[in-house]
């Protein structure tokens, strides 16, 4: 279980409810040292001076912010703590606000907030009523001396607190001239409906256990293949060459469709669901087959 990350309250307004915050993700990343080739000791990092090359201890180091011309203003400790907001142990709400109307681009950092065990009833309430009314809350709380701006929303009967960017820490996407090319193309109504059949072919139910860091696992594999004495090389696969030829697009977009019909039938889970798919189209054609001849005997008997 994560260590606490945060304990107050939300404040709902006159409502107050005792909660903590926990990480609601534990990133796995694979961390290396750097080690000395020639006897296996690890290589430890020195603070010098950009000056003479000396080596500066930690009481003589204080933060410094450069300046256009290189000159640095320096910040003491105190300097900053005076800055400090409000060291306050409540999440307080300030809006509520519909989930479609918050970007993914904002969000930071997610937490499970989980209720006192002792008054859970405050916890509960709240979050039922954002269920049925289906809204995400916007507020303010101070964690680790810095104010954050958070979402705090209801999932799978428990709340989760969302830490965000501020505007002005999204970058514009003005910045990038090639953007400004798309504009100017123009996607013909044929091109559109393959488009979309292809986005159609692949689409399915979204299932998160079936992503997995295949590279993490490979470099995991290769380290206790190492640490077992094994000397082979690995070789990773060949990077593909650019290929600069112009691509045609409908017929990437029919071959692409192609191939995920094929993928989607050679797994196991549809194989059921495309026996009974090729029924149904089946069954249409039948079904005006059989109308054709009735409609035709019927005609023979009008004209007798």
């Amino acid at each position: 279980m994560p260590s606490t990350a945060w304990s107050g309250s939300i404040s709902f307004g006159l409502v107050s409810i005792p909660v903590k915050l926990y990480s609601a993700v534990s990133r796995k990343t694979v961390r290396f040292h750097q080690v000395d080739t020639r006897t296996g000791a690890r290589v430890r990092q020195k603070r010098v001076s950009a000056a003479d090359g000396s080596e500066v201890a930690w009481d003589d180091i204080a933060k410094g912010y450069e300046q256009s011309d290189g000159e640095y203003v320096i910040l003491t400790d105190s300097d900053l703590s005076a800055l400090d907001p409000k060291a306050t142990k409540t999440i307080e709400i300030e809006q509520f606000v519909d989930l479609t109307e918050i970007d993914p681009i904002m969000y930071d950092s997610a937490y499970n907030v989980v209720p006192d065990p002792s008054t859970p009833k405050p916890y509960k309430l709240l979050l039922e009523a954002m269920e049925s009314s289906g809204k995400v809350a916007i507020a303010r709380f101070v964690m680790r001396t810095k104010e954050h701006i958070a979402a705090l929303r209801p999932l799978d009967g428990r709340l989760v607190l969302s830490t965000m960017v501020y505007a002005d820490e999204v970058n514009d996407p003005s910045e990038f001239e090639a953007l400004e090319a798309v504009s100017d193309v123009d996607v013909s109504a044929k091109e559109r409906k393959v488009a979309e059949a292809l986005i159609d072919s692949l689409t399915e139910d979204y299932d998160p256990a079936e992503y997995t860091d295949q590279y993490r696992e490979k470099v995991l594999e290769l380290i206790e293949s190492k640490a077992s004495g094994a000397t082979e090389i690995v070789e990773g696969e060949p990077e593909e060459e650019d290929d600069d030829k112009v691509v045609d697009i409908m017929a990437a977009l029919e071959a692409s469709i192609a191939e995920a019909k094929k993928a989607r039938k050679r797994h196991p889970s549809q194989k059921g669901k495309d026996d009974e798919a090729d029924e149904d189209d089946e069954k249409p054609a039948k079904a005006r087959k059989t109308t054709k001849k009735a409609a035709k005997k019927t005609s023979g008997r009008k004209a007798s």
